[in-house]
């Protein structure tokens, strides 16, 4: 594998951080979203005042994989009043892990759930839990490899399409 680094993102990556979340977001997600709603979301969920307010809150961290100095992709983990969903203290979600096109299928994605899982056990948590689309069958078929197993469900919302997402959660 190529030499790669984790590095936490700072206020002072927003533009970068940006840039990154809306093209992973929209090469992932294109092929089930209507146009509109995919340019609602992506205008919506990473408008500066949001990203902003998530890279300021304690509860949660984010971080780049460079590969050889490019970015490769981002992780974004939430514990405590930071989680998307209401879980006990003891949980640790993992909100975002993505590759950038050019970086997929060299092992990256494990990298960052490596990463994940370590920050959840510094913290003293007893289970990592995430949320994945119903129809990003290659994103649930890596959860399951890394030990995840579904325990619910909620609506993810895009724009004006109410999306499930299932609940998968790993004990550590």
């Amino acid at each position: 594998m190529a030499n790669y680094e984790i590095q936490p993102i700072t206020l002072s990556d927003l533009k970068i951080l940006q840039a990154i979340s809306r093209e992973t977001f929209k090469e992932t997600f294109d092929p089930f979203t209507a146009p509109d709603d995919m340019a609602e979301f992506l205008r919506d969920n990473y408008a500066d005042d949001k990203l902003s307010r998530e890279l300021q809150n304690p509860d949660s961290q984010f971080f780049f994989l460079s590969v050889d100095s490019k970015i490769a992709g981002y992780l974004k983990v939430n514990q405590g009043e930071a989680q998307t969903e209401e879980m006990d203290d003891d949980h640790f979600e993992l909100e975002r892990i993505y590759i950038r096109k050019a970086f997929q299928h060299q092992g990256l994605g494990s990298v960052l759930m490596d990463y994940a899982l370590k920050l959840a056990k510094e913290a003293g948590k007893q289970f990592i839990w995430l949320g994945v689309y119903e129809k990003n069958i290659r994103a649930q078929k890596f959860y399951a490899k890394n030990g995840f197993k579904r325990f619910g469900q909620h609506v993810y919302q895009v724009g004006d399409d109410p999306q499930i997402d299932y609940l998968l959660k790993k004990e550590l």
